[in-house]
């Protein structure tokens, strides 16, 4: 079977982990030559260290997105390793929790600095880049509390809500540069850190944490990072040449209602 990515060059932001992570090693399985960032060293360092021992071709970048220092040598780097880039996931982002009156000013201010601004810093340097050679592909993680509310989330949904429009707005100024530029919408999804989060006043297991998360939605279930990464790949690829300015709800159902 033919990869999807081949010969294709993807920058990954926050790849180290959760969907960024399967993502990472989904595009490598692909057949793309990978560069993607992180804040901590060692899992990057090791991530990469097993795409290459499976034949594939992967760099870990110490960065942070919300530094356009760091954007740029995300962006250089991968440029010196691979000469172009083809496809731009901005995954990075971070879960700020709490109702509007529970959120400090600082708070605020971090969630926009890092799931909007790392995504705008990004694409603003990658843009120039993709139009000289001839294309691209964008896609920006953002998130189903960015089409409706996510009470208790209220900073995390205002900043996922700016990322969906940011997307649409690019998607229209680039369009004819030959650069897609969309948004993936995930729903709840099984990540690490689930494990440590405050989901309730009462004492429940994780698994009945999982069951009750999965009960609250259409399908019955929450999702898994993995099942994220192949509506990436799917943006990602030629298998949606006809597709800018969308927003993908890969969210078990919960906006359907």
């Amino acid at each position: 079977m033919a990869h999807r990515l081949a010969n294709k060059v993807a920058l990954i932001t926050g790849g180290t982990s959760g969907i960024g992570e399967a993502t990472t090693r989904l595009f490598a399985r692909e057949g793309a030559k990978i560069a993607f960032t992180g804040r901590r060293r060692e899992p990057g360092e090791k991530i990469a260290s097993e795409i290459r021992s499976l034949g594939g071709e992967a760099i870990f970048i110490a960065a942070e997105v919300n530094r356009v220092e760091d954007c740029r040598r995300s962006i250089d780097e991968t440029l010196a390793a691979y000469g172009r880039i083809d496809l731009l996931f901005n995954n990075a982002g971070i879960v700020t929790q709490g109702t509007l009156e529970e959120t400090s000013e600082e708070e605020w201010a971090r969630t926009f600095d890092v799931n909007v601004k790392g995504t705008y810093l990004m694409t603003k340097l990658i843009l120039p880049i993709m139009r000289a050679q001839g294309g691209g592909v964008i896609v920006n993680n953002a998130s189903d509390w960015g089409i409706v509310g996510g009470p208790g989330y209220t900073a995390y949904s205002a900043s996922k809500g700016a990322v969906v429009l940011l997307t649409k707005s690019v998607a229209l100024e680039v369009a004819r540069d030959h650069i897609r530029v969309n948004a993936i919408c995930p729903g709840d999804t099984l990540v690490e850190r689930w494990r440590n989060d405050k989901w309730s006043d009462r004492p429940m297991s994780f698994e009945d944490k999982l069951a009750a998360m999965g009960e609250a939605l259409p399908i019955g279930r929450v999702g898994t990072v993995e099942e994220i990464a192949r509506s990436v790949l799917f943006l990602a690829s030629d298998d949606s040449a006809f597709m800018t300015g969308a927003t993908l709800m890969v969210d078990g159902g919960n906006t359907a209602r």
